[in-house]
């Protein structure tokens, strides 16, 4: 990122934001006793204010005493980044605490990527931070404005959801973070990764096994198809993901659900044929035979048709088992990603 230390314009803006970045907490008390407008000031070309630097760095401390000083906790830089999405950035989880008690607003958009502080928290894989702003959508006034569920599944510029992300990037605690707290499955994105992809997609194109487990316990969809016509088999072949090729396999599927079916047609077979036996063993034919001579004519109707009730059901067998899949499918070129 680099924090524009060296592009401050005097000296004592230089020395004010390397005690942020360092935590520095007497030099950054006495710099700003004797001139407190360097609160308010940023770096020349990044536009990154002390909270910036703070933030980034995990300075609690400092962040603390940058918003006594009454600068506002979303205060953007060049690319319109929020201290929060910093801080969301590079996992410092008391700091983004910190900016969502002093009122840091979750629904700000960077100028990058049109992301919000929850996609970035998701594609760096920082659960803790995650989590902290979650809890806070519950809480603050985004709950009545978009809703929760919205924000959980909030796109950025090329379509991208906080989920695709994590996917993406092989983030396994923010994929189930992400689909405990709501977000779609099923979603497409945009432009990100390739058009019309799945989370399922874009973990098989990271090749993370732990992400594809947990997005097919969650019913994604392994025959999904991209704007392209491939499914995620076809995506973690042609990215030499050979383990979560295996693992998205369709056709493994299905001869697991023929093996289970099958199974389950020879224990109905198994049990249809002890009954056959049974009823046929001459000891039963003969009490039979001896019942039947005691009954008059017409109680003797009531064992007709005893053969056909025994024969049972034989007609379930594996389901499926026609289906096929062309490996072929979908493995043309791949075109230009964003997986910025």
């Amino acid at each position: 990122m680099g924090h524009g230390v060296s592009c401050a314009r005097t000296g004592d803006e230089h020395d004010y934001f390397r005690a942020a970045q360092v935590g520095d907490l007497e030099a950054l008390e006495a710099l700003l006793d004797a001139d407190p407008s360097l609160a308010r000031r940023a770096t020349l070309y990044d536009r990154l204010s002390a909270l910036h630097i703070a933030a980034a760095n995990g300075r609690l401390e400092v962040l603390s005493m940058v918003l006594d000083h009454g600068v506002p906790p979303d205060v953007v830089n060049r690319h319109k980044q929020t201290p929060l999405m910093l801080a969301a950035m590079h996992g410092k989880t008391d700091c983004v605490l910190k900016l969502l008690q002093a009122g840091a607003n979750i629904l700000m958009f960077d100028s990058q990527h049109g992301r919000t502080c929850l996609h970035h928290a998701s594609y760096f894989g920082h659960v803790g931070c995650l989590q902290a702003i979650l809890t806070a959508a519950r809480t603050t006034p985004v709950a009545n404005s978009w809703g929760f569920a919205r924000f959980v599944n909030v796109r950025d510029d090329h379509g991208a959801t906080p989920l695709h992300l994590a996917a993406r990037q092989g983030r396994p605690g923010c994929v189930q973070a992400l689909l405990e707290n709501g977000a779609i499955v099923s979603a497409l994105t945009g432009s990100y990764g390739f058009p019309g992809s799945t989370s399922l997609h874009l973990a098989a194109r990271s090749g993370s096994l732990d992400c594809t487990r947990k997005l097919l316990a969650w019913g994604a969809d392994r025959l999904r198809r991209d704007s392209a016509g491939r499914i995620p088999y076809a995506v973690a072949l042609k990215r030499n993901h050979e383990a979560c090729a295996a693992l998205l396999n369709p056709i493994s599927r299905l001869l697991l659900v023929a093996r289970a079916s099958s199974d389950d047609a020879d224990t109905e077979k198994s049990a249809a044929a002890a009954a056959a036996a049974a009823a046929s063993s001459p000891q039963l034919v003969r009490r039979r035979s001896r019942r039947s001579h005691n009954l008059s004519d017409g109680g003797s109707s009531s064992f007709k048709g005893l053969s056909s009730a025994v024969a049972g059901s034989f007609s379930k067998i594996g389901r499926g088992s026609s289906r096929t899949m062309a490996d072929s499918d979908g493995c043309g070129v791949d075109k230009p990603e964003h997986d910025p």
